[in-house]
Protein backbone atom coordinates (compact mmCIF):
# COMPACT_ATOMS: atom_id res chain seq x y z
CA UNK A 1 0.00 0.00 0.00
CA UNK A 2 1.42 3.56 -0.95
CA UNK A 3 0.23 6.92 0.60
CA UNK A 4 0.86 10.07 -1.25
CA UNK A 5 -0.62 13.84 -0.40
CA UNK A 6 0.15 16.92 -2.69
CA UNK A 7 -1.29 20.39 -2.06
CA UNK A 8 -0.20 23.68 -4.05
CA UNK A 9 -1.36 26.84 -4.43
CA UNK A 10 -2.45 28.92 -7.59
CA UNK A 11 0.00 29.63 -9.87
CA UNK A 12 -0.35 33.61 -9.97
CA UNK A 13 2.34 35.20 -7.91
CA UNK A 14 2.56 36.45 -4.18
CA UNK A 15 -0.45 33.82 -3.38
CA UNK A 16 -0.80 31.58 -0.23
CA UNK A 17 -2.17 28.13 -0.23
CA UNK A 18 -4.53 27.78 1.75
CA UNK A 19 -5.12 24.14 1.59
CA UNK A 20 -3.55 21.25 3.80
CA UNK A 21 -3.21 17.71 2.59
CA UNK A 22 -2.45 14.65 5.11
CA UNK A 23 -1.37 10.74 4.18
CA UNK A 24 -0.53 8.09 6.21
CA UNK A 25 -1.61 4.68 6.24
CA UNK A 26 -4.26 4.63 8.51
CA UNK A 27 -5.46 8.02 7.68
CA UNK A 28 -5.98 10.48 4.87
CA UNK A 29 -7.24 14.29 5.03
CA UNK A 30 -7.85 17.60 3.17
CA UNK A 31 -8.74 20.53 4.49
CA UNK A 32 -9.60 23.72 2.03
CA UNK A 33 -8.99 26.96 3.78
CA UNK A 34 -11.53 29.68 2.90
CA UNK A 35 -9.48 32.87 1.96
CA UNK A 36 -12.64 34.93 1.30
CA UNK A 37 -13.78 35.41 5.03
CA UNK A 38 -11.85 35.85 8.03
CA UNK A 39 -8.30 35.43 8.38
CA UNK A 40 -5.14 33.22 8.73
CA UNK A 41 -7.03 30.18 6.56
CA UNK A 42 -3.63 28.75 5.34
CA UNK A 43 -3.04 28.51 9.59
CA UNK A 44 -6.45 26.99 9.92
CA UNK A 45 -6.80 24.22 7.48
CA UNK A 46 -3.10 22.93 8.70
CA UNK A 47 -4.45 22.85 12.58
CA UNK A 48 -7.22 20.87 12.22
CA UNK A 49 -5.62 18.77 10.05
CA UNK A 50 -2.47 18.49 12.90
CA UNK A 51 -5.54 17.78 15.58
CA UNK A 52 -7.04 15.24 14.11
CA UNK A 53 -8.28 12.45 16.19
CA UNK A 54 -7.12 8.78 15.49
CA UNK A 55 -10.38 7.07 16.01
CA UNK A 56 -12.75 8.19 12.87
CA UNK A 57 -15.50 10.71 13.38
CA UNK A 58 -18.58 9.20 12.74
CA UNK A 59 -21.05 11.68 13.93
CA UNK A 60 -21.96 15.40 13.76
CA UNK A 61 -21.87 15.20 17.89
CA UNK A 62 -18.32 13.39 17.62
CA UNK A 63 -16.99 16.74 15.18
CA UNK A 64 -18.81 19.21 17.24
CA UNK A 65 -17.39 17.65 20.61
CA UNK A 66 -13.53 17.45 18.89
CA UNK A 67 -14.21 21.19 17.62
CA UNK A 68 -14.75 22.39 20.84
CA UNK A 69 -11.88 20.16 22.39
CA UNK A 70 -9.25 22.27 19.80
CA UNK A 71 -10.51 25.50 18.68
CA UNK A 72 -9.48 27.99 21.87
CA UNK A 73 -5.41 26.24 21.44
CA UNK A 74 -5.72 27.76 17.39
CA UNK A 75 -7.94 31.00 18.47
CA UNK A 76 -5.47 32.27 21.58
CA UNK A 77 -2.22 31.53 19.08
CA UNK A 78 -3.35 33.49 16.61
CA UNK A 79 -4.88 35.88 18.81
CA UNK A 80 -1.99 37.40 19.76
CA UNK A 81 -0.55 36.93 15.73
CA UNK A 82 -3.54 39.47 15.25
CA UNK A 83 -2.97 41.76 18.20
CA UNK A 84 0.66 42.65 16.81
CA UNK A 85 -1.05 43.66 13.18
CA UNK A 86 -3.76 45.30 15.15
CA UNK A 87 -6.36 47.67 12.74
CA UNK A 88 -8.69 46.43 10.54
CA UNK A 89 -6.92 43.07 10.60
CA UNK A 90 -7.50 42.72 14.23
CA UNK A 91 -11.19 43.35 14.11
CA UNK A 92 -11.38 41.06 10.66
CA UNK A 93 -10.05 38.03 13.06
CA UNK A 94 -13.07 39.07 16.02
CA UNK A 95 -15.17 39.09 13.72
CA UNK A 96 -14.84 36.60 11.38
CA UNK A 97 -12.42 34.11 12.73
CA UNK A 98 -10.83 31.17 10.33
CA UNK A 99 -12.53 29.15 8.20
CA UNK A 100 -11.89 26.08 6.47
CA UNK A 101 -13.68 23.20 4.76
CA UNK A 102 -12.95 19.51 6.34
CA UNK A 103 -13.04 16.07 4.48
CA UNK A 104 -11.47 12.78 6.45
CA UNK A 105 -10.83 8.97 6.38
CA UNK A 106 -9.77 6.26 8.76
CA UNK A 107 -9.03 2.91 8.72
CA UNK A 108 -10.35 0.13 10.84
CA UNK A 109 -11.32 -3.49 11.02
CA UNK A 110 -10.55 -5.41 7.84
CA UNK A 111 -9.65 -2.98 5.34
CA UNK A 112 -12.68 -0.60 6.15
CA UNK A 113 -12.19 3.32 5.80
CA UNK A 114 -14.46 5.55 7.65
CA UNK A 115 -15.31 9.15 6.17
CA UNK A 116 -16.68 12.14 7.22
CA UNK A 117 -16.60 15.64 5.25
CA UNK A 118 -18.00 19.14 5.96
CA UNK A 119 -17.92 21.04 2.99
CA UNK A 120 -16.99 20.45 -0.53
CA UNK A 121 -14.09 18.42 -0.41
CA UNK A 122 -14.90 14.75 -1.84
CA UNK A 123 -14.05 11.34 -0.03
CA UNK A 124 -13.47 8.96 -3.51
CA UNK A 125 -13.47 5.31 -3.90
CA UNK A 126 -12.48 4.35 -7.54
CA UNK A 127 -12.29 0.46 -8.53
CA UNK A 128 -9.98 -0.42 -11.32
CA UNK A 129 -11.19 -3.58 -12.35
CA UNK A 130 -15.48 -2.51 -12.00
CA UNK A 131 -14.57 0.75 -13.06
CA UNK A 132 -17.11 2.24 -10.91
CA UNK A 133 -16.56 5.63 -8.93
CA UNK A 134 -18.04 6.17 -5.44
CA UNK A 135 -18.29 9.64 -3.60
CA UNK A 136 -19.17 11.02 -0.54
CA UNK A 137 -22.59 13.00 -1.72
CA UNK A 138 -22.37 15.95 -3.58
CA UNK A 139 -23.50 16.92 -7.07
CA UNK A 140 -22.19 18.98 -9.76
CA UNK A 141 -24.65 22.15 -9.48
CA UNK A 142 -23.57 21.81 -5.49
CA UNK A 143 -20.00 23.42 -6.36
CA UNK A 144 -21.60 26.75 -7.34
CA UNK A 145 -23.08 26.94 -3.77
CA UNK A 146 -21.36 28.36 -0.63
CA UNK A 147 -19.71 25.16 1.11
CA UNK A 148 -20.08 24.57 4.76
CA UNK A 149 -17.17 25.44 6.52
CA UNK A 150 -15.60 25.06 9.89
CA UNK A 151 -15.18 28.31 11.77
CA UNK A 152 -12.98 28.83 14.58
CA UNK A 153 -15.21 30.74 16.32
CA UNK A 154 -18.59 30.02 15.23
CA UNK A 155 -21.08 26.81 15.75
CA UNK A 156 -20.99 24.32 13.40
CA UNK A 157 -24.48 23.02 11.27
CA UNK A 158 -25.17 19.51 12.13
CA UNK A 159 -26.86 19.56 8.07
CA UNK A 160 -23.01 20.24 6.86
CA UNK A 161 -21.92 16.70 8.13
CA UNK A 162 -21.83 13.79 5.83
CA UNK A 163 -20.35 10.75 6.75
CA UNK A 164 -19.91 7.02 5.59
CA UNK A 165 -17.71 4.22 5.35
CA UNK A 166 -15.76 2.22 2.17
CA UNK A 167 -13.96 -0.93 1.48
CA UNK A 168 -10.18 -0.93 0.73
CA UNK A 169 -9.64 -3.75 -1.49
CA UNK A 170 -6.30 -4.66 -3.98
CA UNK A 171 -8.33 -3.10 -6.85
CA UNK A 172 -9.42 -0.08 -5.42
CA UNK A 173 -7.97 3.38 -4.40
CA UNK A 174 -9.60 5.86 -1.63
CA UNK A 175 -8.51 9.44 -2.42
CA UNK A 176 -9.48 12.91 -1.02
CA UNK A 177 -9.17 15.95 -3.37
CA UNK A 178 -10.72 19.97 -2.85
CA UNK A 179 -12.99 21.32 -4.57
CA UNK A 180 -11.91 22.41 -7.86
CA UNK A 181 -10.24 18.88 -8.25
CA UNK A 182 -13.20 17.26 -7.13
CA UNK A 183 -15.42 18.81 -9.46
CA UNK A 184 -13.34 18.19 -12.79
CA UNK A 185 -12.83 14.07 -11.08
CA UNK A 186 -16.80 14.35 -11.05
CA UNK A 187 -17.21 16.03 -14.23
CA UNK A 188 -15.32 13.81 -15.56
CA UNK A 189 -16.75 10.71 -14.80
CA UNK A 190 -20.32 11.84 -14.98
CA UNK A 191 -19.36 12.96 -18.58
CA UNK A 192 -17.75 9.51 -19.46
CA UNK A 193 -21.23 7.60 -18.39
CA UNK A 194 -23.38 10.93 -19.64
CA UNK A 195 -26.29 8.45 -19.95
CA UNK A 196 -26.96 7.26 -16.60
CA UNK A 197 -26.14 11.66 -15.61
CA UNK A 198 -27.72 13.31 -17.84
CA UNK A 199 -30.33 14.37 -15.84
CA UNK A 200 -27.23 15.93 -13.50
CA UNK A 201 -25.16 17.34 -16.16
CA UNK A 202 -27.90 19.33 -17.53
CA UNK A 203 -28.92 20.60 -14.11
CA UNK A 204 -25.07 21.49 -13.97
CA UNK A 205 -25.12 23.10 -16.76
CA UNK A 206 -28.08 24.99 -16.36
CA UNK A 207 -26.87 26.88 -13.36
CA UNK A 208 -24.83 29.17 -16.26
CA UNK A 209 -22.16 29.03 -13.81
CA UNK A 210 -18.51 29.14 -14.93
CA UNK A 211 -18.55 25.22 -14.01
CA UNK A 212 -21.19 24.82 -16.41
CA UNK A 213 -18.26 26.26 -18.80
CA UNK A 214 -16.38 23.63 -17.52
CA UNK A 215 -18.80 20.75 -18.56
CA UNK A 216 -19.82 21.77 -21.96
CA UNK A 217 -16.02 21.68 -22.67
CA UNK A 218 -15.90 17.80 -20.97
CA UNK A 219 -19.06 16.98 -23.28
CA UNK A 220 -16.91 18.06 -26.44
CA UNK A 221 -14.23 15.57 -26.01
CA UNK A 222 -13.42 13.22 -28.36
CA UNK A 223 -13.19 10.21 -26.01
CA UNK A 224 -12.72 9.70 -22.58
CA UNK A 225 -11.23 6.68 -20.79
CA UNK A 226 -11.75 7.68 -17.13
CA UNK A 227 -8.84 5.16 -15.88
CA UNK A 228 -6.08 6.13 -18.35
CA UNK A 229 -7.35 9.99 -19.10
CA UNK A 230 -7.66 10.68 -15.61
CA UNK A 231 -6.97 8.34 -12.53
CA UNK A 232 -3.77 7.50 -14.08
CA UNK A 233 -2.69 11.12 -14.55
CA UNK A 234 -3.58 11.70 -11.58
CA UNK A 235 -2.08 8.80 -9.95
CA UNK A 236 1.45 9.43 -12.14
CA UNK A 237 1.46 13.13 -11.22
CA UNK A 238 0.83 13.53 -7.85
CA UNK A 239 4.13 11.77 -6.92
CA UNK A 240 5.88 14.33 -8.23
CA UNK A 241 5.03 17.90 -6.96
CA UNK A 242 6.07 19.63 -10.35
CA UNK A 243 4.43 16.79 -12.47
CA UNK A 244 1.39 17.29 -10.35
CA UNK A 245 1.31 20.91 -11.52
CA UNK A 246 2.29 20.71 -14.82
CA UNK A 247 -1.24 18.17 -15.02
CA UNK A 248 -3.46 20.65 -13.39
CA UNK A 249 -2.02 23.40 -15.47
CA UNK A 250 -3.29 21.70 -18.41
CA UNK A 251 -6.15 21.13 -17.17
CA UNK A 252 -6.71 24.45 -16.27
CA UNK A 253 -5.62 25.72 -20.15
CA UNK A 254 -8.01 22.92 -21.74
CA UNK A 255 -10.62 24.75 -19.75
CA UNK A 256 -11.74 21.62 -18.08
CA UNK A 257 -10.08 23.09 -14.71
CA UNK A 258 -10.91 25.98 -11.95
CA UNK A 259 -7.96 28.09 -10.98
CA UNK A 260 -7.83 27.60 -7.45
CA UNK A 261 -5.07 25.80 -4.84
CA UNK A 262 -5.64 21.84 -5.27
CA UNK A 263 -5.04 19.14 -2.74
CA UNK A 264 -5.24 15.08 -3.40
CA UNK A 265 -4.24 12.80 -0.89
CA UNK A 266 -4.65 8.84 -1.46
CA UNK A 267 -4.55 5.75 -0.73
CA UNK A 268 -3.05 3.31 -3.52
Amino acid sequence: MKYISKSIGKVEKNTVNEDAAFASKALIAVSDGAGGGGVYAEFWSQYLLNNLPKKPITSFDELDTWLDQNWEQFYNKYEEKAKLQGGMFLNKFYDEGSYATLAAAWKTENNQWYWMTYGDSVVFSYNFKTGVLQHSPIKLKEFNNPPFLISSMNPLQEEGVKHGKFSKSEDTTLFIASDALSHYILMMYKVVHKDKFEEELSDAIDSKSKNSSFIKTALHLRKIDFYKNVMLKLINSCQIEINFKRHLGSLESRGLLAKDDYSLTMII
